[in-house]
């Protein structure tokens, strides 16, 4: 008999997780941002798979292009859904906008995390975003 896993807990350490990463993203921490994943680490994004193979390979030049074209200054989550789960493996529906430093809004964007967790460790595994 497979036992029933703790939703209440998987919650949290998701949601703990996902502060942490919009917590790092937004402090522009590629290296507090890798140790939140587990690698490699699939992202889908703009129609193409972007494989990040280890901790160094998480490139910023993402933000990098927002700060410049955009003026991007910080991102919010707005919805966070732990839809479908296991007790080592959790589908999270997300929105999250970002914004610009005047505060005003660049984009909402939908996206699905996915979060595993290896070795007693959760951590993001994989991302599908319809923002860029």
């Amino acid at each position: 008999m497979q036992d029933i896993p703790d939703k209440a807990a998987i919650e949290a350490a998701g949601l703990d997780i996902l502060d942490r990463h919009m917590a790092a993203l937004n402090a522009y921490d590629a290296k507090a941002m890798a140790a939140l994943m587990h690698f490699p680490h699939p992202r889908l994004a703009e129609g193409k798979v972007t494989v990040y193979d280890g901790p160094d390979s998480n490139p910023m030049d993402l933000f990098d292009r927002l700060k410049a074209q955009d003026d991007w200054h910080h991102s919010e989550w707005n919805e966070r859904e732990l839809i479908q789960f296991n007790a080592n493996k959790a589908h999270w529906r997300l929105v999250y906008t970002r914004f610009r430093t005047d505060g005003s809004v660049i984009g909402v964007y939908d996206s699905l995390y996915i979060l595993t967790r290896l070795d007693g460790r959760w951590g993001i595994q994989s991302r599908s975003s319809f923002g860029p």
